[in-house]
C-alpha cells in the first residue's frame, strides 16, 4: 500500500526517532509499504518519519544509480544490488574530507541543493530479522545512508545549508508546507488549508 509522504514543515520530521523491537506492530507490512511508497515516488531512500512515524527505521535501494554514467564501473556495480532495511541504526564513525553532492528529498519536492558530507561511514544497525550488523560504506551509498539516517535524527538536508541558501529557498519551502506544489505521488501537507 502506498502511504502519503509527509511534507516539509511537519513536526514529525524534526523529532529524534525512537528505537523499536521485533514486537513493533505489523513491522514487515510497514516495511513492504515503505518500499512500495519509495518506488512509487521514484526515491532511493525513505525513512519512517517521512511517512509520519518517529521510529528508527529507514530503507535504501541504490539500484537507480547503477545506470549513472558519471559513476565509476565499480560504483555502478555496488549500486546495482544495494537494497537494505536499517532498523535502530547508529552511525559509529564518519571520516574523510567533506564533498558536495546535489541532494533532494521526497519530503521536499523540487528543491535540490549541494550538501557537504564526509565520504566514509561505519554504521551499526539491525536488519528486518533483527540481526545486528556493523558495516562500512563510502561514496554515494554512504551519502544516501547519511541522508536517511539524518531523518531518524530529526535533521533535514536543508538544515545543512548556509543561512544565505536557506533564505533563498524559504518561500519554496513554505509553499511545499502549504501544498502549493505539483507532485506525482501522494503527500500530506502540514499547512494545507482545510477549506475546499
Amino acid at each position: 500500500m502506498i502511504l502519503p509522504i509527509v511534507a516539509y514543515g511537519d513536526a514529525v520530521l524534526k523529532k529524534e526517532a525512537k528505537e523499536i523491537d521485533k514486537d513493533y506492530p505489523k513491522l514487515s507490512e510497514l516495511i513492504d509499504n515503505m518500499y512500495e511508497t519509495m518506488y512509487g515516488a521514484y526515491g532511493v531512500g525513505l525513512a519512517a518519519p517521512q511517512i509520519g512515524l518517529a521510529i528508527r527505521l529507514f530503507l535504501v535501494d541504490a539500484s537507480p544509480f547503477a545506470d549513472d554514467e558519471d559513476l565509476s564501473e565499480k560504483e555502478r556495480e555496488q549500486m546495482k544490488n544495494f537494497k537494505k532495511t536499517f532498523i535502530n541504526a547508529q552511525i559509529l564513525e564518519e571520516e574523510g574530507e567533506e564533498w558536495a553532492f546535489n541532494e533532494g528529498c521526497l519530503s521536499i519536492p523540487d528543491v535540490r541543493e549541494d550538501v557537504f558530507r564526509q565520504p566514509k561511514i561505519k554504521i551499526q544497525y539491525q536488519d528486518e530479522n533483527f540481526d545486528t550488523h556493523i558495516e562500512e560504506y563510502d561514496g554515494l551509498i554512504a551519502r544516501v545512508i547519511q541522508h536517511e539516517y539524518d531523518h531518524i535524527e530529526g535533521v533535514l538536508f536543508t538544515d545543512k545549508l548556509s543561512s544565505f541558501k536557506k533564505r533563498l529557498i524559504k518561500g519554496r519551502l513554505t509553499n511545499i508546507s502549504k501544498g502549493k506544489i505539483k507532485i506525482d505521488y501522494k503527500m500530506r501537507f502540514p499547512l494545507m488549508s482545510k477549506k475546499r
